[in-house]
């Protein structure tokens, strides 16, 4: 009886074992987990090989190319100062407006220019009619030549007495009286040729007045020294200005460059001429060529407000950035200025 029972446990249990055993088909019964490890270690080595080849890629560019973003696009930035003072009459330029080189930008009142250039002028030719003559000139010329006549005929006889006194054949008085008509007439010469040269310097004096009263009235009219965009205009008609007082600033676009500040570790093999591609935040996607121009003669830091000084003892070693100026190169894309200041990113590809 008890085996009976042994037997049915045993029948009962063993679908049991059977199905925590058998594995589910799910009605396919191909087993698949070795396949899908090795597609899993297939592409985990693609992706490897890329990432290495990338990296290989990528160390090759290095050794042969330098870049960094901390760089600005510089260009010519005038102040406008008048040169002499006054009220300012009419101003011809608006902020953000273009001109040219030479256009009137402010123009100063110039009532007592013109009127002190007027007194100049009367002043000249008064001279001109008093000293500078044809009869005045004449006559100081010719005291001039008969001073030079005398003072001849005076050492003339000078000589032919000095060998006649050490032979004692003409007396003391006679020398000392030689002697001191050479003295006369070379002072008489003197004074003649003063004379002569003194009128000349008159003129010459008056005529320079003339021309500064003349150079100060063209003062007076403020002129763009270059083509550029007016910027920070501070002046309004009416307003009192005085001899270098900033009225405005001149930007020119047309000759704009780039100043790279590249660590000191990357310039090494850095060198003029070397070209250099340039992105500009300002224009996504768009590329500017370049090529270097010059590289400076020292460290940024040192050109700074209060330069480091190591030999205090607190020395921390930082990496130094030395300024690399970038002249762009190709014709000026009016669609695209490059303004100075903007931020900009050079890649520079050396030579070595």
């Amino acid at each position: 009886m008890a085996t009976t029972i042994e037997r049915d446990v045993t029948k009962t249990e063993s679908p049991l074992r059977e199905s925590r055993t058998a594995p589910p088909t799910n009605g396919d019964t191909t087993a698949v987990p070795g396949g899908r490890r090795r597609i899993v270690f297939l592409a985990l080595g693609v992706v490897l090989l890329l990432l290495i080849a990338g990296g290989v890629r990528k160390l090759i560019w290095s050794r042969t190319h330098e870049t960094t973003d901390n760089a600005q696009v510089d260009g010519h930035m005038l102040p406008i100062s008048p040169k002499v003072g006054g009220f300012v009459a009419e101003v011809r330029i608006v902020d953000n407006q273009r001109v040219k080189a030479g256009d009137t930008l402010v123009v100063l009142d110039d009532r007592d220019f013109r009127a002190r250039l007027a007194q100049t002028d009367a002043d000249y030719a008064a001279l001109l009619a008093t000293v500078s003559s044809r009869s005045r000139v004449g006559q100081a010329e010719a005291l001039v030549r008969q001073a030079e006549a005398t003072a001849r005929k005076a050492h003339a006889d000078l000589e032919r007495l000095l060998p006649l006194a050490q032979q004692d054949i003409v007396s003391k008085q006679q020398l000392d009286a030689a002697q001191t008509a050479v003295a006369a007439a070379d002072a008489q010469l003197a004074a003649a040729q003063a004379a002569l040269v003194g009128a000349d310097a008159r003129v010459a004096a008056a005529r320079a007045a003339r021309d500064l009263a003349a150079l100060q009235l063209s003062y007076t009219r403020v002129t763009a020294p270059m083509a550029g965009v007016v910027s920070k205009k501070s002046v309004e008609a009416g307003q009192l200005v005085q001899q270098g007082q900033p009225l405005m600033s001149l930007v020119s676009l047309d000759d704009a460059w780039v100043v790279a500040n590249l660590k000191e570790t990357q310039t090494a093999d850095v060198a003029v001429g070397d070209p250099v591609d340039i992105t500009v935040d300002a224009y996504p996607g768009r590329h500017f060529c370049g090529s270097v121009e010059s590289l400076s003669p020292a460290t940024g830091a040192k050109f700074s407000l209060l330069p480091p000084d190591n030999a205090t003892g607190n020395f921390t070693k930082v990496v130094q950035r030395i300024p690399v100026r970038v002249r762009s190169c190709g014709p000026v894309d009016p669609a695209h200025p490059l303004r100075p200041g903007m931020n900009v990113e050079v890649t520079i590809t050396t030579k070595r």
